[in-house]
Order: C-alpha cells, then structure tokens, then sequence
C-alpha cells in the first residue's frame, strides 16, 4: 500500500503580487501588477485533478493564517501600522508552495523505518521566515501515527527550504534508495537560500545511510540566472534524473557517485546548447512534477509555458519521440503561481508512504475538491491590487475565507 503522495497547498486567498523573493525573477518582474486569488486557487484545484485522473494519490495543505497578525505583534507592530513592505510579507501566500514545507525521507531509507519529516525553517527570506510553525502544526496532525516522524526546523543560521532542495532515486517508492541534498555556495548576486549543513543536519535526525546520502552543491550559474531552488533545475523520479546541464557545481562526479550506487539509473541531460538556461527557467521545464504511473513509465507534468517556449518544446518532443524513460507530457495552467515564481513542483510535497496511515481530512478526491471549488468561488478575493493590501476590508475577507475552508476540511484547530 506504499504510495508517492502529492500534497498540493491551495493558493490563499490572500495571493498577490508584492515582489518579495529577491533572485525569483518572476515575483520580481511582476511585482505590482494586479493579482487573482480566485483564478489562482481553482488552477491548482484543476492541476490537482489531473493528478488524480492520472492514478494518483493526492492530498492539500490549507492556507495560512493571513495577515499574520502574530508575526506582526511579535515586531511590535499590526497590519495598519506596519511599514508597507512588512505588512506584504505579513500577507504572503507563500505556503502554497508546499515543496518548501519540508524536507521527507520514506521509511525505506530511514534507519527505524518510519517516514520523517523536518518541517522547513525558510530563513532566508522575511517574508517565508514565519511559516513554519503553522506548516509544523498541519504536518504534526497529517502525519501524527506511529509510520511518521515529524521534526522542528533546523535553527538559524543554517538555511533550509526543504524539498525544493532535496531528491530521491529509488528502483520502487518502498525501496531503499539514494537520498540527495543540493545546496548553494554561491548565488552571482542573488542569495543562497540552502545551506549544506542543514542537509546534512536533516540526513542525521532522518536516520539515513551516510554511505547512500550525497550532498551536491548547486552551480552558482544557475542561482545567478534564477535557479533559486535546485527543482528549477532538476527533478527526479524512480530511475530518472533529469536535469539541465547547468544544474550542479561538479555535474561529472555527482553523476559518477550516483552511478556507483545506482548502476541501472538513466541521466536525462538538458544541453544547454539546445535550451539555454534561461530558457529553463522561465518555462519552468524543471520544475515539473516526474511521477511514475500506477501502469508504469513516467509522465512529466509541466506548465503550459513550456509549449510557448520554442526551444523547450521542440526538446520535449525529441526525447518523446526517442526510447527515454519520459514517455508521456501532461500540461497544466497555474499561471498565477508561475507569475509569482512557482510551477507544479513547486505547488507540492511528495511523502512515499500508505495513505492509510495519513490524516484523511489532508487527502482529496473529485467530490472533496467539488466542495473546496465551490467555498474558493463563494469566498475568495477576485482580484487583489498591490494598493488594497493596506485595506482592512480584505484583512477580514482573507479571514472569513480561510476559516470557512477550515471548516469544510474539519480542521478547525488550526483556525
């Protein structure tokens, strides 16, 4: 009964354009414009029904707690009276973004056999710094049975941002396998949001094997061109690595220690002669869901805006037409979310494990996200100018939303 889950976080109610994310240069582009909390909200509703039309197993993290007002207390302030930018960050709907929620070993990696769980401290940026508590607390009730470990965050200075920065390479989900932490040295300018050390520190409180753990160090290339998260970059499933050229500091040795410890893997290298980094990462041909099939061979799940990209397409269709392990393309629109900087990696957290074991109220199926469309469409901000975030009105808008959402998940301890 051993599943990959995709946890998926609803885009908030509060969804908008503040441009807070130095280094995403797609938050930064469009820092200012008009944003659509509703439109967001039921396009990753939409993505998570693909998910399931395709034979997997789905679940969702809520919104946060927006504007945090705890946060703002805690620097002697509120939302009326908070400086500007303070007050955006306050309003972040970040936590849509579950792949940053936390770091998962499956139990077949971990020493005690149990799937851990360290909740992501997301320090590097101000306005993400204050989500893991609240991400903590739906983890400690999600995965609250004795299959799980969930840990506290690794503490400061040691920047982690969880499975953006993290891959797995297994024969089979409830097999041993190779667990990967990618960090930054440097960032060209822009900064560096994961730290080695929290890897290794996540590596010792998971109980992995040192000896099928690697730590790589991400190219600083790709951080300076936008890559800021290694699943910009590169993505992996099962067997498969695939990953631009670019990706990784010293790509000839990390390739050379997977092979050593996975003789049957299969590297599915982007050149960048053929898709120039750039072009990468603004289609966001990375940050694409690689799942394997309940009938086996792997799909790519990428954003609409690979199409649009000439060079990523004419790629894609390459590699399809060849014997690669990718034989199948499934495109998505979550075009909010690309504008502001995630595409449907970034919208979710996988968790390897029997979704018996998982807090049913955190697991979905079509009738269940009929009902959560129905309450986003009934609640949730149409549009949100970058101006009304200083308006008390949508304050107690987002509000109303989010606890209305709590009690249709009957999850109404974490109002």
């Amino acid at each position: 009964m051993i599943r990959e889950i995709n946890f998926d976080g609803l885009v908030g109610p509060s969804h908008n354009y503040a441009g807070l994310s130095p280094g995403n240069l797609a938050a930064s582009h469009n820092a200012g414009k008009t944003s659509y909390p509703r439109a967001a909200a039921l396009e990753g509703i939409a993505k998570m029904r693909a998910n399931l039309a395709l034979g997997l197993v789905q679940g969702i993290f809520p919104p946060h707690r927006r504007p945090n007002r705890g946060w703002l207390e805690s620097l002697a302030t509120d939302p009326a009276r908070a400086a500007p930018w303070l007050r955006a960050a306050s309003l972040s709907a970040s936590p849509m973004w579950a792949a940053n929620a936390a770091t998962v070993s499956p139990a077949a990696d971990s020493a005690d056999g149990r799937c851990h769980l360290t909740v992501a401290n997301l320090m590097t940026m101000p306005h993400r710094s204050h989500e893991w508590p609240e991400t903590l607390a739906q983890l400690r009730l999600a995965f609250a049975g004795p299959a799980f470990a969930v840990h506290g965050p690794v503490p400061p200075p040691f920047g982690d941002e969880g499975a953006a920065n993290h891959m797995r390479l297994a024969p089979a989900h409830d097999a041993p396998g190779v667990e990967i932490f990618v960090h930054g040295v440097a960032g060209g300018g822009f900064p560096v949001r994961q730290h080695a050390e929290a890897g290794r520190s996540i590596a010792r409180a998971h109980k992995l094997d040192p000896d099928r753990t690697l730590h790589v160090a991400q190219s600083e290339a790709a951080i300076a061109a936008g890559a800021f998260h290694n699943d910009v970059v590169a993505v992996a499933d099962g067997l498969t690595l695939f990953a631009h050229e670019q990706a990784f500091a010293d790509p000839a040795a990390f390739y050379a220690d997977l092979r050593k410890l996975l003789p049957e893997i299969q590297i599915v290298e982007v050149p960048a002669s053929v898709v120039p980094l750039g072009d990468a990462i603004t289609s966001y041909l990375f940050n694409a869901q690689l799942v394997t099939l309940p009938e086996g061979g792997q799909a790519l799940i990428l954003p609409a805006e690979a199409r649009e990209t000439p060079s990523v397409w004419a790629w894609l269709e390459t590699m399809i037409a060849g014997n690669g392990p990718i034989r199948r393309l499934e495109l998505v629109d979550v075009r909010q979310s690309m504008a502001n900087g995630g595409g449907p990696a970034c919208l979710r957290l996988r968790v390897v494990a029997d979704p018996a074991t998982v807090d049913p109220r955190f697991l979905v199926d079509n009738a269940k996200l009929d009902r959560i469309a129905a309450l986003v469409e009934a609640h949730w901000p149409e549009s949100i100018a970058l101006d009304q975030l200083a308006d008390p009105a949508l304050w107690a808008k987002i509000e109303a939303a989010r606890t209305a959402l709590l009690d249709l998940l009957g999850l109404t301890e974490l109002a």
